[in-house]
């Protein structure tokens, strides 16, 4: 492990996304912390949680103890993982004790049910969403757009494709994205497949620098990686969104997640 770096464990009997997602939303609250990150999932038998906290443990030996976040839900695994003698944050137990209280019944104590099939149907809408998102990926198809419950639009690489795959994989939203190319910026005017659906579109813009370093990964120093170009297309986009009520976001400094978290709530949507 690099120096400096605090050990992080996510510990699971079932997949671990749950304690990734946890785990590491909490530690966004120390921004000066720099942590060297560890997910075991599937931590299903007694041994196999003992060899855990024994690793756990010699790392606490060397120096500061490790963060572990757990969800395991199986009652002898968290007793086990317990032991470890690192900074122990349990996800579940306290939680679960409460609502067990509140619903005078007992939990099933069942691993991976959190991103399991659950509700079938829900499941089934969720993937028919990302048919969907895959289908109008970059305006590669125009096919039965009506459907769609936001359009997102904007230059090219300002994080369209992951937010409509993440809205529709995480939310079941039936979620296009439309590229503004340079042929839509000599005016203002929405382009023409998009101006019956005005009232579905969502605006991403960013910041020109911003900009320009994402696309210069895929095209170093090219035209189209050029910080006077981005500026040039940015201001074209905002001046779009104003023009016909469009609601937008900068994505610059934002998460897949913030983005699509921002589009739900400003398009009303919800799922």
């Amino acid at each position: 492990m690099p120096d400096g770096l605090r050990h992080v464990y996510f510990l699971s009997d079932g997949t671990g996304i749950t304690a990734e997602t946890l785990g590491s939303t909490l530690l966004t609250q120390f921004p000066q912390g720099r942590f060297y990150r560890t997910t075991v999932p599937f931590i299903s038998t007694t041994a196999k949680a003992r060899s855990v906290v024994n690793e756990i443990d010699q790392v606490a030996l060397r120096g500061e103890p490790p963060l572990v976040f757990s969800t395991a839900v199986n009652e002898e695994i968290r007793n086990e993982l317990a032991k470890c003698n690192g900074v122990l944050v349990d996800l579940i137990g306290a939680h679960v004790q409460l609502l067990e209280e509140a619903l005078r019944t007992k939990a099933s104590h069942q691993a991976g049910q959190a991103h399991g099939l659950g509700n079938a149907l829900r499941y089934q809408s969720r993937m028919m969403a990302v048919e969907y998102a895959m289908e109008h990926d970059d305006g590669q198809s125009l096919r039965a757009l009506e459907k769609a419950e936001v359009i997102l639009i904007a230059p090219s690489r300002c994080g369209k494709t992951p937010s409509t795959m993440y809205l529709a994989l995480q939310h079941g939203v039936y979620a296009a994205n439309f590229p503004l190319v340079d042929e839509d910026f000599p005016s203002d005017s929405l382009p023409v497949p998009l101006q019956p659906y005005r009232a579905k579109c969502f605006g991403l813009t960013s910041n020109p620098m911003r900009l320009s370093q994402v696309r210069a990964e895929r095209r170093p120093g090219s035209e189209y990686a050029s910080l006077r170009q981005c500026g040039i297309e940015l201001r074209s986009a905002e001046r779009m969104y104003v023009a016909h009520d469009i609601p937008h976001v900068n994505s610059a400094s934002m998460s897949v997640e913030e983005i699509s978290a921002v589009v739900l709530e400003r398009m009303g949507l919800r799922h």
